[in-house]
């Protein structure tokens, strides 16, 4: 059977092997190079990288573990398991064994193809105790010329068993694929786990191409875009850009030579289709924040007056509404010597539509890219959702919200405000969870994503928080916590931060400090320090904060909603908040609970008034040691404000 009903994304692949055969599907820097695959190339590596699996037991319905940085052999070898009826579950690959172990289990795993020696090791430890991991396929082999254990296997050889196994079964592959159905389940992306254990989220060839197909329309994608594919492969983010709309588009895919050359690959590149987190957003502007702070005089003030010009005018001609001929001119010089140069400086040039998503974007750090010219735009959506509900439209974009319902969504609130979404694009079930999947989707077929939202006046969803994080003060303010930290994020000083106020009659907060911005502020200042825990600690660092912080307060008073929920009090923590001391999700989301109840000691010293505590805290490092980090860490009051805007 072979209707459009029944697209999977192998037959994708096929199609585009046909028809655009020598297009550039992917490419990949390797030791300074660019290599490229056209799509007839990629089709036949998936074909004998599946025929191998194929001959090596590998069968419909089993689960492909895929462990590794981008690379275009691990997106194959999702294609690969799906073209056999199996589906792919990539993992985090910067996960500590304990992690991996269970979503290695629990998705009950028998194969992986991983990128690389460490990644072997990694599983070599993990089968110690999960006995059940048989074939482990590697694709880099530095440093694997003496490993001889039987499981393993180099993708080279295992290709190579495939294209024989292909020779004597000649209609074998095409058989696997044909008998493939829209509703299978194609990838299994394991959520971040916030709240509990991960959970497997199963997704169909029909889920995810729903979501794919709609993105590509809304923004009317085609064949000839570029994308920079470096974020982690297990983020839904990643597998709506860089694997399902690729398939439905047919564009080029480019893998960076790795997590450090990103910056660089990314201007030799010049994608013209974005996706990046908040915190690569934030990553940016500091490092222009940084630069400017070093430039001279007369660079500085250029930079300042072109960048008041653009904040006021940029977005609207970005928009195209109307602009004053002088604003006009004044913005195009600002063009020619400033923004076009810092486009170029970030590899932002030829972006023709950027995305952000996975957390808030404090609607300042939005207003920046806007204003100098790039198509920033926010996206809404979740793991179980194929990281699709809301887009923002070209031309109608607001910092403040997620946007309109993506095409074929729909979208409502329930009386609490959980946002509630129902779409093709929807999770089939959790793995072998259906008490967990009963729980999300009601009797209706909606899933309740758990966070809290609004719709404006023109039908455009205000996400505030998560439904779990949102409280009400003792006044009765409502208090939104990742509200308020995405306003403290956007100071280049502020690396994360933690507020504090729920059943309590003011707001508090922890503050982790970017160590690069402050470290060279501090440096240009003749401030000496020893490491994090010294810098995080000095008078001079603490006033610097101080001053974001009243500057979010200032801005916080002018919303009548948010007036009653300024920072009182702040401590900057002794160490940065880390996913390997389980602090963070893999997706940097900050586990509040686990923090809240790690640092009560902390939180007390707070609302108590005092101005001092004493704190030991145990932490891992890379290397899997553990050790203490002990400090004396001070705490500050900070001027509030009266509210400056009056509820209507």
């Amino acid at each position: 059977m072979n209707s459009a009903g029944e697209l999977t994304f192998p037959r994708m692949l096929l199609q585009h092997a046909q028809t655009r055969a020598g297009r550039p599907a992917f490419r990949e820097k390797d030791l300074g190079i660019w290599q490229t695959w056209n799509w007839a190339q990629v089709a036949d590596e998936v074909r004998a990288l599946a025929c191998g699996l194929a001959a090596m037991g590998f069968k419909r319905g089993m689960n492909l573990a895929i462990i590794g940085d981008n690379r275009p052999r691990l997106y194959w070898a999702m294609a690969a398991a799906q073209a056999l009826g199996g589906v792919a579950v990539p993992l985090y690959q910067d996960a500590p064994a304990a992690d991996m172990t269970y979503v290695l289990d629990d998705a009950e795993i028998d194969f992986a193809v991983v990128e690389d020696q460490e990644q072997v090791d990694k599983l070599f430890e993990i089968k110690q105790n999960l006995k059940r991991i048989s074939h482990i396929i590697y694709d880099d082999p530095r440093g694997m010329r003496h490993y001889k254990q039987p499981e393993l296997a180099s993708y080279e050889q295992v290709q190579q068993l495939g294209r024989q196994y292909d020779a004597e079964h000649a209609g074998f592959f095409m058989h696997e694929v044909n008998a493939g159905r829209a509703d299978d389940v194609a990838v299994m992306l394991y959520t971040s786990g916030t709240t509990g254990k991960p959970k497997g989220v199963c997704q169909t060839h029909r889920s995810f191409m729903a979501a794919a197909t709609g993105g590509v329309g809304f923004d009317k994608l085609t064949a000839d875009e570029d994308i920079l594919s470096y974020l982690p492969m297990a983020w839904v983010g990643d597998h709506l850009f860089s694997y399902a709309q690729a398939l439905v588009a047919g564009f080029t895919v480019n893998c960076p030579e790795s997590g450090d050359t990103v910056l660089t690959d990314l201007r030799e590149i010049g994608p013209t289709y974005y996706f990046a987190p908040p915190r690569v957003f934030e990553n940016m502007l500091t490092t222009v924040m940084i630069r400017m702070e070093d430039a001279g005089a007369i660079k500085r003030k250029m930079f300042a007056h072109f960048m008041e010009v653009a904040r006021r005018v940029g977005s609207d001609i970005l928009d195209g509404k109307p602009v004053g001929v002088i604003d006009r001119l004044s913005y195009a010089l600002g063009n020619l010597l400033v923004y076009g140069p810092l486009k170029n400086v970030l590899g932002l040039s030829r972006v023709r539509v950027a995305y952000t998503a996975g957390a808030a974007i404090g609607p300042d750090l939005f207003r920046f890219y806007r204003s100098i010219g790039v198509n920033l735009k926010q996206l809404y959506g979740a793991t179980e959702t194929c990281a699709y509900v809301c887009l923002q439209p070209d031309g109608h974009i607001k910092f403040d919200s997620v946007g309109l319902p993506a095409p074929g969504v729909e979208v409502k609130l329930a009386p609490n405000g959980e946002v509630l979404v129902k779409s093709a694009a929807m999770l089939k079930e959790y793995y072998k969870r259906p008490d967990a999947t009963a729980e999300v989707i009601d009797e209706h077929g909606y899933f309740h994503t758990g966070d809290a939202g609004i719709f404006d006046e023109e039908g455009h969803l205000k996400i505030i928080d998560r439904a779990a994080d949102v409280g009400k003060m003792t006044s009765g303010d409502i208090f939104a916590p990742n509200y308020i930290e995405n306003k403290l994020k956007f100071f280049p000083f502020i690396k994360e931060a933690v507020a504090f106020g729920h059943d309590r009659d003011r707001v508090c907060a922890f503050i982790n400090i970017d160590m690069e911005a402050v470290g060279n502020w501090a440096e240009r200042r003749g401030i000496a320090y020893s490491g994090y825990t010294d810098l995080a600690g000095k008078h001079e660092t603490y006033e610097l904060i101080a001053e974001c912080v009243e500057k979010v307060n200032t801005d916080l008073a002018g919303e009548a909603l948010m007036a009653g929920t300024q920072i009182h009090r702040f401590l900057v923590l002794h160490k940065e908040l880390d996913p390997d001391d389980d602090e963070l999700t893999r997706t940097r989301k900050v586990r509040r609970r686990f923090v809240a109840d790690k640092y009560k000691v902390l939180i007390d010293a707070l609302y108590s008034g005092r101005i001092s505590q004493y704190i030991e805290t145990q932490v891992k490092f890379e290397d899997g040691r553990q050790g203490k980090v002990a400090a004396d860490l001070r705490i500050v009051d900070v001027k509030t404000y009266s509210s400056l805007k009056k509820a209507a």
